[in-house]
């Protein structure tokens, strides 16, 4: 089985340890995150998917929405350069990798834009709520027992729950809703065949840096005001390492083991977290329906069975 840490066959056959990066040269890192079941990592990402842009969320008024967007890709795309090195990955990976890394890139860049432009406008809960209804045909594809699809069922209808008259509040920001939702399913779908193409988290470095060039003129001047104070720019840092770079290598890491269906049902975690997020951070508290909705979610995911693709 090939796991993130694995370093490419191309790298050992000339020798060239430069071209290794640091997330998959230790041994040490290879053995963590063999020893951990891919639900856990998982869990970290769920808690980070949203922990970050809840934060992020109280720095729109300082930088603007798609400011923040791109602090938040640069930051990511930053960390991950020197670790990965993502132009030695472009050079010795196939057109088809190739291909792959930059749709994954431009998936990355826009989702995360759309995705910041919804939050400025809807709750964090209801958002995520219409993240995992992007899910649903992915999930669907793999389910192949009652079990399964009445665990599904209650997913569904706890999501509906969450979604609550808001829903038709606000066309605008529905709409980035749905966009980002539907390109959360593309980041599912391309980084689930990145996970398994052998490139790694040095791949997902790759693809940040290509999001990096695609929002690069979009947000650059709503950002400026960050690098006038120290402050704002070590907290929207702490936002892109939080959003960006935690939650995507976990992802990774739980994708590489877990079949894309079981990964996109698990999806269904994320009103839960993104619900205590938006009460602890944004102090959006919900509804009696609303936590119906998250308990239904919760059973659900509890009763799913993980199949094999």
């Amino acid at each position: 089985m090939k796991t993130q840490t694995q370093i490419p066959t191309a790298n050992r056959a000339t020798g060239d340890t430069g071209a290794r990066s640091a997330l998959t040269r230790p041994t040490t890192l290879a053995g963590i995150a063999e020893a951990l079941p891919p639900h856990v990592w998982f869990c970290f990402s769920a808690v980070f998917h949203y922990l970050g842009p809840a934060f992020a969320v109280l720095l729109f008024a300082q930088v603007g929405v798609l400011g923040m967007a791109w602090l938040r890709i640069a930051t990511a795309a930053l960390v991950f350069a020197p670790l990965t090195r993502p132009w030695r990955v472009f050079a010795r990976t196939d057109r088809a990798q190739r291909l792959l890394l930059l749709a994954f890139g431009a998936c990355l860049a826009v989702m995360n834009c759309s995705f910041y432009l919804a939050l400025d406008r809807l709750p964090i809960s209801l958002v995520a709520a219409i993240e995992f209804v992007g899910t649903i045909a992915i999930a669907l594809v793999g389910l192949r027992s009652r079990r399964n699809f009445a665990a599904f069922a209650v997913a569904v209808v706890g999501t509906l729950l969450l979604i609550d008259v808001k829903w038709l509040s606000d066309p605008i920001g529905l709409s980035w809703a749905f966009l980002n939702g539907a390109l959360f399913v593309g980041y599912i779908v391309i980084g689930h065949r990145v996970a398994q193409a052998g490139v790694g988290i040095a791949g997902l470095g790759a693809a940040m840096a290509v999001a990096f060039l695609v929002v690069l003129p979009i947000g650059f001047r709503e950002a400026l005001p960050a690098f006038s104070s120290p402050q704002l720019l070590a907290a929207a840092i702490g936002v892109g390492v939080c959003s960006s770079v935690i939650p995507y290598i976990c992802d990774q890491l739980a994708m590489a083991r877990l079949p894309r269906a079981s990964f996109a049902l698990m999806l269904s975690l994320l009103p839960l977290t993104a619900t205590l997020i938006g009460v602890i951070v944004l102090r959006q508290v919900p509804s009696v329906t609303d936590c119906i909705g998250v308990a239904l979610v919760i059973a659900g995911v509890a009763f799913h069975k993980p199949v094999q693709e």
